[in-house]
């Protein structure tokens, strides 16, 4: 019987991981340039942090959630996203006392069942970030830049930065009551999730797929519109500290993001790339989320990046990734002699921080031969009795056929050096 990979998930091999470590490595990078530091959390919570936290209203927490119960009885579930980890971990680990803003990014998978299409799967990574404890838009704008240096420095263009505001939650509970009485007369025509919606949290029908083309959905009242002094005037300084600092970017009501604790600012960066049009990157602002799952009021913002969607994305505009040579050159034994020390002078080398190869599976020396250039590695040094009797070995270069004759007992210091 032949085994497969579950259904949503897959392999990232090694001819591919050159890519993910460089994506991961820059969005660290840039994340420090801007003070944040690295948590990790794990990869499963007690399910009622998702249930306070994204919302028992959204599709992650009534559909897609992975949920079981434990050896010890307690439900259980597999990490849908970051944000609500990272804040569980802030209030525990006494964080809140901490001088803000408190800044941390992560690297995570995460996991949700839903259908598996391009660049969308059952378990998948992100890269994301969360700001703690600063209240005013300046923060908001600062967030928005770390997506787009990031974005810059890994090579990717054609992408749109759409903004907007869905209040605060006295403003949004009286555009609640706008928005029903908009769907009210029309409920016999929506779908069966927006009919749940309509009494509990009516501004997610906005956000319904299946009814997203109706036009009673597309004429909807605009929550920009209605928001209270407050908020409007938060959206007015995300704004403005966005073009003092030179990022385009178009409002878009229809933004309400797919998890119900955004507060105020949302974003999304979107490709224009003809043929992978959608959603890279999206976050927000949170600034009720630390109190809704027992901390004190703590303002929060973040965002998080599918890695597989960036990559997608990233092949689509045929960003360039240039593969390391982690193995610089190959030894090729030619006798037993040679081979104890070709083992010594690459276990050497491997401490010196240089990568090496010799053979491990008794190859001739053709085969030794033909397996270097196979495998691309970019010097050869040949090593047999002539070469150990008179004390020199020459290093060859693939690329050219050169070669530089080096003395044995200098052959380390050699690679180190030059390699």
């Amino acid at each position: 019987m032949k085994i497969s990979a579950p259904k949503g998930t897959r392999d990232i091999l090694p001819a591919e991981m050159y890519k993910w470590h460089r994506a991961a490595k820059t969005f660290a990078d840039v994340c420090h340039m801007y003070g944040y530091e690295e948590i990790r959390i794990p990869t499963f919570e007690d399910t009622n942090l998702f249930q306070r936290g994204v919302g028992d209203t959204t599709d992650v927490v009534q559909k897609e959630m992975y949920t079981f119960d434990d050896k010890g009885g307690r439900s259980i579930t597999l990490r849908p996203e970051g944000t609500a980890g990272v804040v569980r971990s802030f209030i525990e680990n006494g964080m809140t006392s901490m001088p803000s803003p408190v800044r941390m990014f992560y690297d995570i998978t995460a996991f949700r069942y839903e259908n598996v299409q391009k660049g969308r799967y059952r378990e998948f990574h992100q890269f994301g970030l969360e700001a703690f404890g600063s209240e005013g838009p300046k923060i908001d704008v600062e967030i928005i830049s770390i997506v787009n240096v990031f974005f810059n420095k890994m090579g990717l263009k054609h992408i749109a930065l759409h903004i907007n505001s869905i209040g605060c939650p006295k403003c949004r509970a009286a555009y609640n009551e706008i928005l029903k009485d908009h769907f009210r007369p029309h409920m016999d025509s929506m779908c069966d999730d927006c009919k749940n919606r309509f009494e509990r949290n009516p501004l997610r029908m906005i956000d319904c797929k299946a009814d997203a083309e109706k036009d009673i959905v597309k004429n909807a009242p605009r929550l920009i519109d209605h928001l209270c002094d407050e908020c409007r005037e938060h959206f007015e300084g995300v704004k403005k500290g966005l073009e003092q600092i030179g990022i385009d970017y178009t409002i878009d009501p229809n933004i309400v993001r797919g998890l119900d604790y955004y507060t105020r600012t949302v974003f999304e960066f979107v490709s224009e790339n003809v043929g992978t049009q959608g959603t890279i990157c999206g976050g927000g602002r949170y600034d009720g989320l630390v109190e809704s799952v027992g901390g004190p009021h703590v303002p929060g913002i973040g965002f998080a990046m599918g890695v597989e969607r960036f990559l997608m994305e990233a092949e689509a505009q045929e960003v360039p990734f240039e593969k390391p040579d982690y193995v610089k050159v190959y030894f090729a034994g030619m006798s037993d002699a040679a081979s104890a020390f070709v083992a010594k002078t690459c276990y050497e080398l491997r401490s010196e921080g240089v990568g090496c190869e010799q053979d491990l599976c008794g190859r001739a020396f053709r085969a030794q031969m033909k397996y270097a250039g196979k495998a691309g590695i970019p010097y050869l040094v040949v090593v047999g009795d002539d070469e150990l009797a008179s004390g020199k070995v020459k290093v060859k270069k693939m690329e050219d056929g050169s070669e530089t004759e080096v003395a044995v007992s200098e052959l380390v210091s050699y690679c180190k050096n030059n390699l």
